[in-house]
């Protein structure tokens, strides 16, 4: 399979080089995998998934993504919209929005008519099984509700890779049945998947399971 996602020697520091969140860490992804990075808070995992994803640069290192070294791309804002789509514990709605609007967003960035953005935005509310919430907006949502929308929103400029940072981590178990079993779905569909998690349980749906502690991938 071929690597979709690889990073190697990853170093990421804050405060002047005193706190040092990644301490070398290699991965590989291949193109379709459902890969889940475990570990307890502080470890490093949502720095990796920021760094994987452009939202942050490494202090030193490698990363490249579909075959683009992300340290030689001066616009990450343009790479992202393109290839990747986020979904964040906290889902980053906007409350005055409707679901429908919110999917939308994303799709402001594309030369497409107000028609296709409307189609496409339907379309994922089906797919997600929202499709009688389209006028809701999000404070009339359940919490497993929000991470749907904010699901069908990463997904609204087609992208190659998901990147997921504790997505269930505000939600009931059966809510986050129903948020895991989407991200199953798009796997299934092809959709390579990267998320990081420190629920056991939420993990084991991946295919692929990697630890972190002390800002290292441990080895398996």
């Amino acid at each position: 399979m071929n690597k979709i996602i690889t990073a190697k020697n990853l170093v990421k520091t804050f405060e002047e080089g005193l706190v040092k969140a990644l301490n070398g860490v290699n991965l590989e992804v291949s193109e379709g995998e459902f890969l889940a990075i475990m570990g307890p808070s502080g470890c490093g995992k949502s720095t990796l998934l920021h760094i994987l994803g452009g939202l942050e640069r490494p202090t030193s290192g490698e990363v490249a993504v579909d075959g683009v070294d992300l340290c030689k791309v001066k616009n990450l804002d343009n790479f992202r919209a393109k290839k990747i789509g986020f979904v964040f514990q906290m889902h980053n709605l906007i409350p005055v929005l409707t679901t429908l609007e919110n999917i939308q967003m994303p799709m402001f960035e594309l030369k497409i008519s107000s028609k296709e953005r409307t189609e496409r935005a339907e379309k994922l509310l089906n797919l997600i099984g929202l499709e009688d919430r389209a006028n809701f907006v999000p404070p009339k949502l359940s919490g497993g509700q929000r991470q749907k929308v904010a699901i069908a929103r990463a997904l609204a400029n087609n992208p190659k890779i998901l990147l997921v940072d504790e997505p269930t981590g505000n939600l009931d178990s059966a809510s986050g049945h129903e948020v895991i079993q989407v991200f199953q779905t798009l796997n299934k569909d092809g959709r390579t998947i990267v998320l990081v998690t420190h629920d056991k349980e939420i993990a084991e749906h991946a295919n692929i399971i990697y630890y972190m502690k002390d800002g290292k991938i441990l080895e398996k």
